[in-house]
């Protein structure tokens, strides 16, 4: 199997097969990252599309200084919050009647809910690391962060994750 690395410098020097070995590798696992942090499916597939056209456009500047997997991740990490303003941006202007809460007491809503009350840096740690499975050096090369700040803020955003879900828990107990 070919490593990573190379494929981008084949890529990096012409090669359409090594592009399109990259895009099978991380296709996937990408869309599955904004997937998790996206409401829309079609959104999700739009900013996967996204990372792999800045691939294209940033070839000529590629240095393998890092992973190509962090490097992806990079700029998935860039375009998810560049996403979250474009939302932000937009509610903003938007006025929207307030919506009765549906809440069910389906596990994956009750962490849902207890994800988005995390801060923003320690919920991205904790989704990198948990779902996308970046080891500790990666995270903090995706993010600027130093590794230590990475494992403090993995630890304090796994706890804050804990006592969030204890409530739901104990709800979901007592409907039992």
């Amino acid at each position: 199997m070919v490593s990573d690395d190379a494929l981008m410098l084949d890529f990096q020097r012409g090669s359409r097969e090594g592009f399109e070995e990259i895009f099978e590798r991380y296709r996937q696992p990408l869309y599955s990252f904004f997937r998790r942090r996206l409401s829309t499916s079609e959104r999700a597939e739009d900013l996967t599309q996204e990372v792999f056209v800045a691939v294209i456009r940033g070839t000529s500047r590629y240095e393998p200084r890092a992973r190509v997997r962090t490097y992806l991740y990079g700029i998935a990490v860039n375009l998810l919050a560049a996403e979250h303003r474009r939302q932000k941006t937009a509610e903003i202007r938007e006025v929207e009647p307030g919506l009765a809460s549906n809440e069910s007491p389906d596990s994956s809503i009750w962490i849902r809910e207890a994800l988005g009350k995390l801060e923003q840096t320690e919920r991205e740690i904790l989704m990198l690391r948990e779902y996308e499975q970046l080891s500790y050096s990666e995270i903090a090369d995706v993010l600027r962060l130093p590794v230590n700040t990475v494992r403090s803020r993995l630890f304090r955003s796994r706890l804050a994750l804990r006592q969030y879900l204890e409530p739901a828990s104990q709800a979901q107990e007592r409907q039992r």
